[in-house]
């Protein structure tokens, strides 16, 4: 995390194009389409590969320098005309400094011809903050996942096979940090066989830094200014490249046959599961317990997108950031101010500790992911006095999780069985079979568990440690006095503005209580946390003179891991993989050359806490990434700190496994 500039600094010529001031080099040549299809679409044979294209197959294309976007609208573009519907464009590019809206939106508009590709774009491009951040386009058709950062920092966190790169940074006398070695070797690391790569430039230095690290390069005849441009086919590495992924974080066999899932549980995650494997063209069947989606947890009426982070850059905090991008794009495709709210969040600095805990958030994140705010400038922010002022988050807000659910649940390709209430889940003849006593409820080779603790009720991964912690709500009528909060406001509870005439305040945590009938007693506290965060609104809404026991609301409980971060992944043998890795037991340096015994089709999502609404439909990507062997949505270490085995690894090096 970084508190240097976020954006790029962009002067405009006399012809309206933009030029980096960090870097003093043109975006673009004045001939940007032609340069574009000369050097990336046609020196990686993109016309005949996207054509050769059929169901079901991606292409991959790796970018360094994102820039204004021309290269991925151009190449989407082509995609789109050439490939058959069925198959996937998969588009990485990693970004040191991204546009700002209003520069992005600037410089698009000097390709109205593109307005097809540059608009879905500019409708999702939100939330773009450091690290992994994915936007997804056309159904599912078209993924982009930028990396914002340095290259040579995000490109080593990337799991993927990158079929054609396009070199694009900025000019090697004007950026030389982007063109060296250490990237080289991350291009030939992440190279698919056969890799392609095209760039503009045919210095000598680059050229023979590429031959070094295993590809074939060629001079090719340029275009405009340009005298000579470079192509090149990677024909392998000149060394051995060893793999530092441990076995029992390597990516099982992806699973073959009929393309066909059991998607257990139609929660948040259920459900991003569930949209997010269907995009990818598989068949789900998505089974439910209750008469409709979204009934436990994610079945309160606003939800709120708070992001709880670390200054240290840990996997939870990188894994928030990425996950709050993705899902505050999904929102986009819901109605505002009925399914939720940009309105923003104030976390208020409610004591000493939490002041300072603040002031190191605010000096390690961009300002416009969060910033300080005094006392004043927040009471004007939330339109209501507060006791103190706190960190804002200008593009975080409210959600109505049900609309979210219902809105990925009813994607082509998910089937929703309700009253489905899976009890037991038995492997025959290659089939997950998904049984309810003695009746078989459905079955498919892959099954995914998305049932929040319940997970620990199926044999298979009876032994991950979730536990649940009960919360429950209170609902309150609006009054023409709390009409005025402007924006989600927390300290050890919240409370939000209204939506469709009524705020929601909470949330109680009880480790303790397993009746989920509302409590007067929790009723109680949370009116108390009310007062903590505002006399004044609380005064507005009258709620020290309504009876207590008269008032409405609900409980759920949350699901959480040891360490706060969900469980995400496939499924290994528990008792298979303390035999294979039994020697972690004794020193845990060592790392045997055993393939690990997975349960083959069966993968997880749970543990989401109270940061569903952030971590779960992130984590549906990184499901059908896991299952459909793709790029990872997320850096391969946090990927990693959300695994399942992360527990039987632990288990074992503690001795206990």
């Amino acid at each position: 995390m970084s508190t240097e500039t976020l954006h790029a600094q962009i002067d405009w010529d006399e012809l309206g194009r933009p030029t980096s001031r960090q870097y003093g080099d043109v975006y673009f040549a004045a001939s940007g389409l032609e340069e574009t299809r000369h050097v990336f679409i046609d020196q990686n044979d993109l016309t005949a590969r996207f054509s050769a294209l059929g169901d079901g197959q991606r292409l991959v294309i790796g970018e360094t320098g994102f820039g204004t976007g021309l290269n991925f609208f151009c190449a989407w573009q082509l995609f789109d005309q050439l490939a058959a519907p069925g198959a996937r464009l998969h588009f990485i590019s990693v970004e040191k400094y991204p546009l700002s809206h209003a520069d992005l939106s600037r410089a698009l508009a000097l390709w109205p011809e593109l307005a097809t590709f540059t608009a879905p774009l500019l409708q999702q491009y939100v939330g773009i903050h450091p690290g992994f951040q994915r936007l997804v386009f056309d159904g599912g058709r078209v993924t982009l996942t930028l990396m914002i950062g340095d290259a040579l920092e995000q490109l080593p966190q990337l799991d993927a096979q990158i079929d054609a790169w396009f070199l694009d940074g900025f000019a090697p006398a004007k950026n030389p940090e982007m063109w060296t070695p250490e990237l080289f070797a991350q291009l030939a690391r992440l190279a698919a066989p056969g890799s392609t790569l095209g760039t503009f430039t045919s210095t000598g230095w680059v050229r023979r830094g590429l031959i070094a690290v295993g590809y074939k390069m060629k001079r090719i005849p340029g275009i405009g200014k340009k005298w000579e441009v470079s192509r090149g086919v990677f024909q392998g590495p000149t060394e051995a490249v060893v793999s530092t992924v441990k076995p029992w974080f390597a990516r099982p066999t992806p699973p073959a046959g009929e393309r066909h899932a059991l998607v257990i549980g139609a929660g948040l995650a259920g459900c991003a599961t569930a949209a997010s494997l269907a995009a990818r063209g598989w068949r789900v069947s998505l089974l439910e317990r209750h008469a409709e989606v979204a009934q436990e947890a994610s079945g309160n009426p606003q939800g709120v997108l708070y992001l709880k982070l670390s200054a240290h850059g840990t996997a939870l905090s990188q894994l928030i950031v990425s996950g709050f991008g993705h899902t505050r794009r999904l929102l986009e495709q819901l109605q505002r101010g009925r399914d939720w709210d940009d309105c923003g969040v104030l976390q208020l600095a409610f004591d000493a500790k939490e002041g300072q805990r603040q002031a190191q958030l605010a000096g390690a994140f961009d300002a416009q992911l969060l910033h300080l705010l005094d006392r004043d400038a927040a009471q004007a922010r939330a339109g209501v006095e507060l006791a103190s002022g706190g960190l804002h988050y200008p593009e975080g807000g409210w959600v109505h999780p049900p609309a979210l659910c219902q809105w990925q649940a009813g994607q082509p390709g998910v089937h929703v069985l309700t009253h489905h209430h899976v009890l037991d889940l038995r492997k025959v003849d290659g089939q997950w079979q998904a049984w309810d006593g003695d009746q078989l409820l459905a079955s498919a080779p892959m099954a995914v568990l998305c049932t929040a603790a319940q997970v620990r009720e199926t044999a298979q991964t009876a032994d991950l440690p979730l536990k649940r912690i009960r919360g429950q709500i209170t609902r309150l009528a609006q009054t023409p006095g709390s009409a005025v909060l402007g924006t989600v406001v927390c300290a050890e509870g919240y409370v939000a503005p209204a939506r469709l005439g009524e705020h929601t305040l909470g949330a109680s945590f009880d480790f303790h209580n397993d009746d989920l009938t509302p409590t007067v007693a929790e009723h109680e506290g949370n009116l108390a946390m009310l007062e903590e965060i505002s006399a004044d609104l609380t005064q507005r809404l009258g709620a020290r003179q309504l009876p207590v026991e008269q008032l409405q609301g609900r409980a759920a409980f949350r699901c959480t891991s040891p360490d706060y971060l969900p469980i995400v992944g496939p499924v290994a043998d528990r008792e298979a993989f303390s035999h294979a890795y039994a020697i972690l037991s004794r020193d845990a340096r060592q790392v045997p050359d055993v393939a690990c015994p997975w349960l083959e089709g069966l993968y997880v999502n749970s543990g989401h806490g109270s940061r569903g609404l952030i971590t779960a439909p992130l984590s549906g990507e990184l499901i059908a990434a896991w299952v459909d062997d793709e790029a990872l949505p997320l850096p391969r270490g946090v990927a990693e700190a959300c695994h399942p085995n992360r527990f039987w690894v632990r288990g074992l090096v503690k001795n206990k496994g």
